[in-house]
């Protein structure tokens, strides 16, 4: 209900959340608000707050823009350091936050963001790297500090106005990579009243929910073999799908999404969800299943009730940006505790179409025997200073060979390694 909306000063860890479709407000385009991101430099010794038991260290600083953390199978972290158009890697001493290592192992990238290893296990012969406009892919043998040859184009011409984050995975059995493409706007102003033909004649040549104009191809989740052909979509209707990855547990793709601006502080609600395919989660003209967006009233009556519900429902505006299930390390002696294996981790970038802050935060989100409850903890809080200022903004997430978990934030640009019982 109202209580579990909040903002930043109600956030610390351990704070539970469960939001419920009911919940959300009815959409109010006149409260509006513009409330950017304020960041500031990090005060001395400001570090992100965690949950008793748990310790953080600082990895790496003064990055122009860490955003997706990826561990390769030698305990590497790979990070896309998006704004300076490269990846780069750091090797730390074992069981330590210290850098052995680092090296920039690919330059000249366009907006990297989602890097995968193929084929998943232990020895992945390629790094992908998913640039705006593309997806690329090196040579790697385990332990390269720096890529041995020029990228490859595995997938061409991805359109990369607007929402440019561009996450990639694969499927367990490796015969699938999966690219999310998020909107080209806010809620498909450029895209036209209507496709050529009628909607109607559009939509049965089309996957359901499929945009048409400046968003066909995109909002969507598509899929393709690793060689980049045989070009599918999954799942449309995903506004900002920022964050891919699958579940351990299932072998699901899950994803988390930026839902759209300007319907009031409340609405509608952000979400994680396993991505089903041929689903439509509701973009542009619904959201949170079957309610219609008012500024594109009337104009989709086929697809009511044909919305797909998401999973887990997150904070209006809280802007998730990459999702890791925690699976790794040999519990408890080496990783978290037990009852943290199966949950996820989500980074929330943090808001800016809202009056007072949410989001600049990691929640956990809670599993019971491989599915979600719809629940979500604060992890991680402690990135805002005041109303006006903050010094955190977390973007990537993921699982160390360890246990530990890595952080990324591109407010100072930072990395942190998170331990339990040190």
């Amino acid at each position: 209900g109202e209580k579990a909306f909040g903002d930043w000063k109600a956030d610390r860890p351990g704070v539970r959340r469960l939001l419920k479709p009911q919940d959300q407000p009815k959409p109010n385009v006149a409260e509006s608000a513009a409330n950017g991101g304020g960041v500031t430099d990090r005060p001395e010794d400001a570090k992100p707050q965690l949950p008793p038991g748990f310790s953080i260290e600082l990895v790496a600083s003064g990055i122009d823009s860490p955003r997706v953390v990826r561990v390769a199978p030698n305990g590497d972290l790979f990070v896309a350091d998006s704004r300076a158009n490269q990846v780069r890697v750091y090797r730390l001493a074992q069981g330590s936050a210290k850098v052995a290592e680092t090296s920039i192992f690919a330059k000249r990238l366009t907006r990297p963001y989602g890097i995968a290893f193929y084929p998943p296990g232990d020895k992945p012969q390629w790094v992908y790297v998913a640039n705006s406009n593309s997806v690329v892919r090196f040579p790697y043998r385990d332990g390269d500090l720096e890529a041995s040859a020029k990228p490859e184009t595995i997938v061409a011409k991805i359109p990369a106005s607007h929402h440019w984050t561009r996450d990639i995975a694969f499927s367990p059995d490796g015969k699938t990579l999966y690219l999310s493409v998020g909107s080209g706007s806010n809620i498909a102003e450029d895209m036209g009243a209507k496709p050529k033909g009628g909607v109607e004649a559009w939509a049965k040549s089309q996957p359901l929910g499929e945009g048409w104009g400046a968003e066909q191809g995109r909002a969507d989740v598509l899929a393709f073999d690793p060689d980049g052909s045989n070009r599918r979509t999954v799942a449309t209707g995903l506004r900002n799908c920022s964050g891919m990855t699958v579940q351990p547990a299932t072998g699901a793709l899950w994803c988390v999404v930026n839902e759209r601006d300007e319907l009031g502080d409340n609405t509608p609600f952000e979400y994680a969800t396993a991505v089903k395919d041929g689903a439509f989660y509701g973009w542009p003209w619904y959201y949170i299943g079957d309610n219609e967006d008012p500024r594109h009233k009337g104009a989709r009556p086929d697809l009511a009730g044909k919305v797909t519900l998401p999973d887990v429902l997150i904070q209006a505006h809280s802007a998730p940006l990459n999702i890791a299930f925690y699976s790794g390390g040999n519990f408890p002696a080496d990783g978290f505790p037990a009852e943290y294996r199966g949950d996820a981790f989500v980074t929330l970038h943090g808001s800016w179409n809202r009056n007072v802050r949410t989001g600049y935060k990691v929640v956990r989100l809670r599993f019971q025997d491989g599915k979600p409850t719809g629940e979500y903890d604060d992890f991680a809080t402690g990135f805002v200073i005041s109303d006006d200022a903050v010094w955190g903004r977390p973007v990537g997430v993921a699982v160390a060979k360890d246990g530990a978990l890595i952080l990324t934030e591109d407010g100072n640009g930072t990395i942190w390694r998170v331990t339990y019982g040190g």
